[in-house]
């Protein structure tokens, strides 16, 4: 059974890491598969049924029994696999599999392990802020002390093998989510969709691939695994990548300020408006509003209400959530109604400086 998580910020998204005004968070994936067993792809249900019973094993051992949980992703509800997805501790693809599956996931939700995701263990750490580095060296001793106990498929030409070819090598990914409002309020998302693929990154939604950039937020990804270190992939983010970010959207909020402030003002106005009256809020439009207040605060226009309880609510606010906390059917017209209810008590105080 599925822990009460719902209610509960999780770490990664207090804005307590370097750069959270910008950087929501880091995360770093491994893709591995065990020695002597197909790809997943091909194997037969006896052979995922023990993959899954091996890695868990593992991984409980490796976490501590006492720090983390099993989820049983292939007979678990509905509700429960949308809770993770939201809480970005599972993958949408890999809750809408067939076939035996589960993760194992720290109880501080830092970090999961997704077990015949596409391949046989998808390791994944996530970290407040800024902090891929830290991120990747927690990964790291993860994957050593794991490795301790099974092998993974290794060939000294190509490196790690994985079921698809994008990820051999070190079959590492490294990403941020990224808050840009004032870039697309500009009209610079474009700019950007071209410069990160000229340098062989990829821009995704708030859930990853296939998924809209609702609220503002991107996640920023590298595409290449192979022929390049995993030292190289870091140093592309830390040096190249992110700061340039960071600086783009850093000055499109200038901007915003200094040659459109009465329509700035009117946006964010109406965002708090509508947040603290409407009593039908669906999770698009929560998305777009609270993505507004949220840069209110980062310009110092907005008081009555901290980074962190925004933050919260692009969360809690979410389907999954307020179905679990309010014991909802998952009927549209009743989630919406508990979401602009949450939405006017949290934000009662709210009030517009600008």
């Amino acid at each position: 059974m599925l822990p009460n998580i719902e209610t509960r910020q999780s770490p990664w998204l207090a804005p307590t890491g370097p750069m959270h005004d910008v950087v929501i968070s880091s995360r770093v994936r491994l893709a591995r598969n065990l020695v002597g067993l197909p790809f997943l792809p091909k194997c037969n249900e006896q052979q995922a049924v023990e993959i899954v019973s091996r890695l868990t094993r593992t991984s409980l051992d490796t976490l501590g029994e006492e720090n983390a949980f099993f989820v049983d992703v292939a007979r678990a509800p509905d509700a429960d696999r949308d809770l993770l997805i939201e809480r970005h501790l599972i993958s949408k693809p890999f809750a809408e599999a067939q076939g035996p599956r589960g993760a194992v996931i720290a109880r501080d939700e830092t970090v999961s392990l997704m077990f015949n995701e596409e391949d046989h263990l998808r390791m994944q750490v996530l970290r407040s802020g800024m902090q891929i580095r830290e991120a990747f060296e927690q990964m790291t001793e993860l994957e050593n002390r794991i490795e301790k106990q099974v092998s993974f498929a290794y060939s000294d030409q190509w490196g790690y093998l994985t079921a698809c070819p994008t990820n051999v090598g070190t079959g590492l990914r490294v990403s941020v989510m990224l808050h840009l409002p004032a870039m697309t309020l500009t009209g610079q998302i474009p700019k950007l969709a071209h410069a990160v693929h000229d340098l062989q990154m990829a821009i995704r939604g708030l859930y990853g691939e296939g998924s809209d950039a609702t609220g503002d937020l991107y996640q920023i990804s590298n595409q290449r695994t192979l022929g390049v270190s995993e030292e190289d992939i870091l140093q592309h983010f830390l040096s190249t990548m992110v700061p340039q970010l960071l600086a783009y959207e850093r000055g499109a909020r200038d901007a915003l300020l200094k040659n459109s402030p009465t329509q700035t003002a009117d946006r964010i106005h109406r965002a708090v408006a509508i947040l603290q009256s409407a009593r039908v809020v669906a999770t698009s439009e929560m998305m777009h509003l609270l993505s507004m207040v949220r840069m209110g605060l980062l310009t110092e226009c907005i008081q009555g209400v901290d980074l962190a309880t925004i933050n919260e609510l692009l969360l809690l606010s979410q389907p999954a959530h307020l179905q679990r906390i309010h014991s909802l059917d998952g009927v549209n017209p009743p989630i919406d109604i508990a979401r602009a209810s949450c939405l006017r008590t949290q934000l009662q105080d709210v009030r517009v400086t600008l």
